[in-house]
């Protein structure tokens, strides 16, 4: 099993660009393929092994709310710290790793020209905090001249954002984005769905499907509210070499 890391700066623009020309994942983006079904519905699934119902009826999951949250492996679980991730068929896992402090700042799955990329922050306890970061978004972009459009999802208020950019050759083009966002006890959860997740629904019906399985263990160590909950390589990754060598 090999983890690479995603680059943060890149990501969004490589999806855009083949998105635009269809082009075929390159050798240096082989990441691991975990099996599990197929998941195809744009919507919330129904809930896995070690879940339980939540008041919203359905994931992403606070970690009071499933069974074997401390031995996730247990129940088919992949541990980050701060998020456990389902594997799923065809997704590929691939972790944002910030180079200055070298720490994981987010998850991001992959399926095809595809991808969702999650992070957790902490919330106040009266929540509302996808409400305020929203609005955020949407005044930022306007002021960066572009187009936002506020829609509602599987998980309810979401927003897709155009801004303008400029392609690794150069070319100007515009990137969208669809933002969606789960409040939870004391924790928001933000997808960002880019390439041509970002238009096509059916596209995004499997990574939303993932995004549903999700746990998330903010912990109980004290948080101001928009700290991101810290996540981490997988406990695998970490006996692991860079060319995948067992150190073990």
């Amino acid at each position: 099993m090999i983890f690479r890391k995603a680059n943060p700066s890149h990501t969004d623009s490589d999806l855009d660009s083949r998105d635009r020309r269809r082009r075929g994942r390159r050798r240096d983006d082989d990441v691991p393929t975990w099996p599990q079904e197929d998941v195809a519905e744009e919507a919330p699934s129904a809930p896995s092994s070690g879940s339980a119902s939540t008041e919203r009826g359905h994931g992403p999951y606070d970690a009071s709310e499933v069974e074997s949250v401390d031995e996730p492996f247990e129940v088919g679980r992949i541990d980050l710290g701060g998020l456990q991730v389902h594997p799923v068929e065809g997704i590929e896992l691939r972790l944002q790793v910030d180079e200055a402090s070298q720490t994981v700042v987010a998850a991001l799955l992959v399926q095809e020209d595809s991808a969702l990329e999650l992070r957790a922050f902490a919330a106040p306890r009266s929540g509302g905090l996808w409400d305020d970061i929203r609005r955020e978004i949407a005044s930022e972009t306007t002021r960066r001249g572009g187009v936002v459009t506020e829609a509602t999802g599987p998980f309810g208020d979401e927003i897709k954002v155009m801004v303008p950019t400029r392609l690794p050759d150069g070319q100007q083009a515009t990137q969208a984005s669809r933002i969606v966002g789960v409040d939870g006890p004391r924790w928001l959860l933000r997808g960002t769905l880019i390439g041509r997740a970002a238009n096509e629904p059916e596209a995004a019906g499997p990574l939303l499907a993932a995004m549903a399985q999700v746990v998330v263990v903010r912990g109980r160590n004290p948080m101001a509210p928009r700290d991101m909950i810290p996540l981490r390589l997988p406990d695998e990754a970490r006996q692991l070499g860079p060319d995948g060598a067992d150190l073990r």
